[in-house]
């Protein structure tokens, strides 16, 4: 079959002879040359697939699905990303469909499946000619280069793609120049710096009332619909938070307002509405801190109502997240610098496409925002997140690209915005250690706040183990042979030794840096431990470590879980071990603080006449080292300090534990958490902090908490921790759950047999005829129901989606299953908490069994100190998180499913009361399904 697309200039055809491959019905169809349509078994397609590529949407999911090897195709995907880089696409048929706007074009067929391939082919060559513009030439020249130059398009080595697209853009392979096609990537080049400014006036401290806030909801709603009003609900909640932004009347006033917010009560706008007057009337900056993405990118969406003008938008909202969500421009330099882009077709690929984003992207953002998640799995760890800063080799001031960095603009735009989206890992690690010259904000909201126990634990956590240690290492050593593949490889002495090149004293610091830290691990020190070869005091450590652990877990004999011991008492050896290595840690530490001096001291004597970017680099690299010498040196000192001295830090919990994934080790170490996280967290935000909102659907596990539950809520929160102010409010959801919804108990299934639970979901599965999700306390009862079920849903043509499988991130799984209306997902804790599917494509929600949390070290301790009712409190949270998914709209109507017989009463209060609850068999249970919709 022939793909014609009509030339808008030249009133030519550029004609595509390509045969098209699609997965209909769990099977493989190939529209052939003549438009005959095979079914061709595994050996046909590959034969099929060596002599021709096809035009196919994700060649490497439908490779995986077809259990093949990866391809050479024409792939949808790939043209959609090159010709609309920050588009949003649904990464399916359907999903290009709808992002193209093609009209008239059936998809649930096999002919329809077919044909749309190639409309969807034929109208994105289409939009790439009307784009034709001065930057064609520069378009084409990176097509080239994605083709492997001339040769490699000629004999069909490279990109697929290539010449069609070079075509469309009205030139020819000849007319390009291969010596410009590398310079095209360098697009750097292209993008406008930012420039220094004067530091922003101080912020007024005006009283904002409730009669401007409901104005502004007001504005906001009109904007999102002539139809919306205020809900009486959501006057209530955004007229709590106003009282939350008055002035302080005394110097350690934190005024803290908490508040739980039933689905469907409007918290988003109605916490918006206040944080944006108070900001535009004081000129000054709210933070709102999200715990998830999809929450951070629906806050954005949300503020487009306010902000109209695109550009006021840019000006007014800035998003935030730590530096290794973001494309580094350096490491991208070295992607385009290297050899595989003349030989490798996915790496040319790769780059090409990340080229083409980055000159269209809004901040730079590679881990959300207008970066398709999809591209990942498209294109590959390495050639995306990979071109992330995740080491920490940032050399600042120093990079030729300093005054691009999507980074530093991200920062310099925070520090004149009126709204700041961050999320609650972000804040907290600023609180705890931000940068010397960096203004903090006084007024922040916590949406998800129930997770802020959780981000906590995460955040002022640290971990004496073989990839934490090895990461010092390299970030000291840098690369050190030319095997090591992944970074720049930049130690630190490439990173500063031009701010310490006269002083003496700090470059006899540095060698001792450099000398002291070959305790650390290198390369391979996992195998070297598996082995019983450890090199060095850190890996000598680690091998003891890790033979305590198998010392101590003899009878545990499931191989894919990770295995833990206390750290008291030690065996033979580890005493004195830990001693010697605290030592020379201590021969680490010391050094960078006097690193740190003279850079300080250096800064306070030229700050007049040091230039700007010198001296940003000076306040960076003391940054940076403050916090590994503070943060993680001193730490682990300290953690030694206890196998030392034999005693137990009432504060912390200690223990020694080996990683597993998948029932293969991961890494090993000892590790150390705060009983209670919010501790160290409300303690680095009361130096900043005027005023705290803390919000959430789910910070209370009933519908009629005691003063009890309030309080626990209050110190699980972090509320208490912070200030004595605090303003309390509950207000239940709109919804009527009771006509709404149901929940059933099933009684009859043998939750510990895979088989039954697999039989289960299939029968409710079908019986909801799909929109279901199932949820799963664990990755690898998961994976194992998912193997029984698949062919089942196949044989049902239900298609089935799964986290952890799939490898898609799970905010594309969760868009394609809500496009797909009648499909099911399976999923863990993310699919549990933080989406949003309103409407039919979410009718039915199976919980494989009651999630209790692991009985763990930490989760020993947590349970003392919280005392009773602690492990009831957070398995309620769970179930009122998963309930909550389910009805998300006035119009929704969903049952929730528990296959788990032993869901205690005392836990039902997680759900709505007036919602009955129903234990009953299987068979009952599909009957109730079947009518309810």
């Amino acid at each position: 079959m022939v793909l014609a697309v009509q030339k808008i200039q030249h009133k030519e055809k550029i004609n595509i002879s390509a045969p098209v491959l699609t997965i209909h019905a769990n099977k493989a169809f190939w529209l052939n040359f003549d438009g005959e349509i095979l079914e061709p078994n595994k050996a046909q397609l590959n034969k099929l697939i060596q002599q021709n590529k096809p035009i196919v949407c994700h060649a490497g999911l439908t490779a995986k699905r077809l259990e093949i090897a990866e391809f050479l195709a024409y792939d949808l995907l790939e043209l959609f990303a090159f010709v609309h880089p920050t588009k949003f696409c649904i990464p399916n048929l359907n999903g290009l469909i709808s992002a193209l706007d093609i009209p008239n074009i059936e998809v649930n067929n096999l002919e329809g499946q077919l044909l749309s391939s190639l409309e969807v082919a034929n109208k994105l060559l289409l939009d790439l000619q009307k784009n034709i513009n001065k930057e064609s030439s520069n378009v084409a020249e990176i097509a080239l280069i994605m083709g492997l130059g001339k040769n490699g398009i000629k004999n069909g080595q490279g990109w697929a793609w290539a010449d069609l697209v070079i075509q469309a853009l009205g030139l020819s392979i000849d007319e390009i120049s291969a010596e410009n096609s590398r310079n095209s990537l360098k697009i750097w080049h292209k993008l406008p710096e930012w420039a220094e400014e004067s530091p922003p006036p101080p912020a007024s401290h005006m009283a904002i009332s409730q009669d401007e806030v409901v104005q502004q909801l007001n504005k906001i709603l009109r904007q999102k619909s002539s139809k919306i009003r205020i809900r009486k609900e959501q006057e209530i909640y955004t007229k709590f938070i106003t009282n939350n932004f008055q002035p302080s009347r005394h110097k350690d006033d934190i005024n803290i307002a908490i508040a739980e917010a039933g689905t469907g009560t409007g918290k988003t706008l109605a916490y918006l509405a206040p944080a944006s007057v108070w900001a535009q009337k004081n000129e000054d900056c709210v933070w709102l801190s999200t715990y998830t993405k999809n929450l951070q990118k629906q806050i954005d969406n949300e503020l487009d109502n306010l902000y109209k003008n695109p550009a006021d938008k840019v000006r007014n909202i800035v998003i935030r997240k730590g530096r290794e969500n973001y494309l580094c421009l350096l490491n991208l330099e070295e992607a385009v610098n290297s050899p595989a882009i003349q030989n490798n077709v996915k790496y040319a690929t790769a780059i090409g496409i990340i080229a083409r984003w980055a000159t269209k992207t809004r901040d730079g953002d590679i881990y959300g925002g207008d970066f398709p998640g999809w591209l990942v799995d498209l294109l590959g760890w390495r050639y995306t997140y990979g071109l992330a800063d995740r080491r920490g080799e940032c050399i600042f001031a120093a990079c030729p690209h300093f005054h691009k960095c999507f980074i530093e603009k991200s920062n310099r735009l925070a520090k004149r915005a009126k709204i700041v989206i961050a999320n609650h890992a972000l804040v907290m690690h600023k609180a705890a250690a931000s940068h010397p010259q960096e203004i903090m904000p006084s007024r922040y909201i916590f949406d998800e706040g129930h997770h802020i126990f959780s981000a906590a634990d995460s955040a002022f956590s640290i971990h004496l183990s073989g990839r934490e240690a090895a990461e010092l290492r390299y970030w000291i050593l840098g690369r050190e042979n030319s095997n090591y593949r992944n970074g720049r490889g930049r130690g630190l002495k490439q990173r500063i030794e031009d701010l310490i090149s006269n002083d003496d004293e700090a470059i006899e610091a540095l060698d001792e840096i450099l000398k002291n830290s070959r305790i650390l691990p290198s390369k391979s020190w996992l195998q070297r431990l598996q082995s019983e070869q450890p090199k060095g005091l850190v890996e000598g450590f680690l091998f003891l470590v890790r033979q305590q652990i198998y010392a101590r877990n003899k009878n545990n004999n499931d191989l894919f879980y990770s295995l833990e011991t206390e750290a008291l008492p030690p065996i033979d050896g580890l005493f004195e071990t830990a001693y010697t290595l605290a030592l020379r840690l201590k021969d680490i530490l010391k050094p960078i603080k006097k690193i740190i001096k003279i850079l300080q001291q250096k800064l306070e004597k030229h700050a007049d006449v040091m230039e700007t970017d010198t001296k940003l680099k000076i306040e960076s690299v003391c940054h940076s080292l403050t916090y590994r010498a503070e943060n993680l040196i001193q730490c682990w000192i300290d953690m030694l300090g206890s196998i030392q001295n034999q005693t137990i830090d009432e504060r912390f919990v200690d223990w020694f534990q080996l990683e597993r994934i998948t029932g293969q080790e991961h890494d090993v170490g000892m590790y150390r958490h705060w009983i209670d996280p919010t501790i160290p967290f409300a303690d680095s935000i009361k130096s900043y902090a005027n005023g705290i909102t803390i919000t959430s659907a789910s910070l209370l596990d009933s519908t009629n908490p005691s003063e009890e539950e309030w309080n626990y809520a209050l110190k699980y929160s972090s509320a208490c921790n912070i200030s004595n102010n605090i303003n309390k409010l509950q207000i239940s959801s709109p919804y009527d759950y009771q006509k709404q919804s149901r929940i059933l108990v099933i009684n009859n299934v043998n939750i510990n047999n895979i088989k039954h639970i697999a039989s289960a979901y299939f029968t409710l599965f079908k019986a909801s005829n799909g929109g279901a999700l199932g949820l799963f306390t664990a990755i690898q009862r998961l994976k194992a129901v998912h193997g029984y079920l698949l062919p089942k849903m196949q044989q049902a043509k239900i298609e089935l989606y799964a986290q952890h499988i799939d490898g898609l991130d799970t905010s594309t799984l969760t868009e394609i299953f809500k496009m797909e209306i009648n499909s099911c997902m399976l999923g863990t804790d993310a699919t549990r908490d933080g989406i949003d599917i309103p409407g039919k494509s979410l009718r039915l929600i199976i919980f494989e069994r009651v999630p209790w949390a692991r009985p763990d070290i930490l989760h020993k301790a947590r349970r003392k100190y919280f005392g009773t009712g602690y492990d009831d409190k957070i398995t309620r949270a769970k179930l009122k998180q998963a309930y909550g998914r389910l009805i998300r709209h006035e119009n929704d109507k969903g049952i929730f499913v528990m296959l788990d017989s032993r869901l205690p009463s005392r836990l039902c209060s997680a759900f709505p009361k007036d919602v009955k609850i129903e234990r009953l068999g299987l068979a009952d249970a599909v009957k109730i399904i079947r009518n309810f919709y």
